[in-house]
């Protein structure tokens, strides 16, 4: 890696693309290599953005969280293959008998919004929901981003495998306390006051023609239904407040700061172990790594792909990526948080980043600002 080159780009993200606060982290062969921070927490630039400042990832928490319900599935010695309802009865209801925990992680359950309209707040009421949701579609057969429903499918499956542990509470004894890592899923109270609050998109035009977003604007389209279900928590001011902070959502809810993020993605590129341990087998890393699913993706309106529990990067019949989110890897693999966010693991080169900002750009995959970093990182 260029450093100047990287650095640049990195400061061209305040110059020209509109940034307020920013960091960025990249680790290679379990070392960090780059680690930048730059511009302020506040829009009045009154508050300095440090390395050590906390934000908010949105869905760039969805890649810990299913790192936790994989951890489960390799100490219960379970695979891809069990069905849910083994370990969680309730949730054969509705058609559901035959999914499987892989089918979940990849986006394929059909569950990715519900019929009814509860309260993301209500953890009970949105898992019996989920019990008694039909698969919108057969399960296994296409796959549509579960933005919202999937980080409750995985919190209660850490929960059944777990005698009851939170996905949160797993998060943080099994990965970020042995790790060392300043990331949380339910952010303790006593750290509320070095998180830098995130700022909505700023209104700009967006092409007429652009798939997701005139499905998002269609009330009745399944992508407008999957990002409002369950309801509530929607806006960036709504995830500003204390007892949101403090709240465990495994989906859209971590909180961190980009070093730390890249630390837990430097594990998994390190071929599952760090700092003298391990924490995953060469098999379930390479769950992470398998492509399990992949083309249109019916709620992001875009050719995606997923293995269990991350994003990859879709590839044409030759084997060409279509896109190079996570870098120029095949094997790499990550997990995109809405207006800019990003972490991935690239172990074919041994490489992890994390970018997190506070001024979100519009859209749920990364845009100009990380993709630039990455293009860099790779020249």
């Amino acid at each position: 890696m260029n450093l100047e080159r990287f650095s640049k780009a990195f400061q061209e993200n305040f110059s020209t693309r509109d940034e307020v606060g920013a960091s960025v982290s990249v680790w290679q062969h379990g070392r960090e290599v780059a680690n930048l921070a730059s511009g302020f927490c506040d829009r009045v630039k009154t508050k300095p953005w440090t390395a050590s400042t906390l934000v908010l990832f949105w869905s760039a928490t969805k890649g810990l969280a299913a790192s936790c319900v994989l951890h489960s599935l390799q100490r219960q010695g379970l695979s891809l293959e069990t069905k849910v309802c083994e370990f969680w009865p309730e949730f054969a209801q509705g058609g559901k008998e035959a999914i499987t925990v892989g089918q979940v992680l990849s986006h394929r359950a059909g569950l990715a919004a519900l019929d009814s309209g509860v309260s993301v707040l209500d953890y009970a009421a949105v898992i019996d929901a989920l019990e008694r949701q039909v698969p919108l579609w057969p399960a296994g057969e296409v796959h549509g981003y579960h933005p919202r429903t999937i980080g409750f499918l995985m919190d209660e499956i850490v929960r059944r495998l777990n005698d009851g542990v939170t996905l949160g509470n797993y998060w943080r004894e099994e990965f970020a306390e042995p790790l060392d890592l300043e990331v949380w899923i339910g952010l303790p109270k006593e750290k509320l006051e070095r998180v830098a609050p995130v700022f909505a998109a700023r209104a700009q035009v967006v092409p007429q023609d652009h798939a997701f977003y005139d499905a998002f604007s269609d009330p009745e389209s399944l992508t407008f239904r999957a990002f409002m279900s369950p309801q509530g928590l929607n806006g960036a001011s709504a995830m500003n407040t204390p007892g949101v902070r403090t709240a465990s959502f495994p989906g859209f809810g971590g909180i961190g700061t980009a070093s730390s993020l890249a630390k837990f993605y430097a594990m998994l590129a390190n071929g599952g172990e760090l700092d003298g341990r391990r924490f995953f087998s060469e098999s379930v890393l390479g769950w992470m790594k398998t492509t399990l699913t992949s083309g249109f993706d019916r709620v992001l309106q875009v050719d995606t792909a997923f293995s269990a529990g991350f994003m990859k990067d879709p590839q044409d019949a030759a084997g060409k990526k279509l896109r190079t989110t996570f870098g120029t890897s095949t094997e790499a693999f990550g997990q995109p948080g809405a207006g800019g966010s990003v972490a991935f693991a690239d172990p074919e080169n041994g490489i992890s980043f994390a970018y997190v900002m506070n001024q979100m750009g519009p859209g749920v995959l990364p845009n100009e600002k990380s993709l630039a970093l990455i293009d860099a990182l790779y020249e």
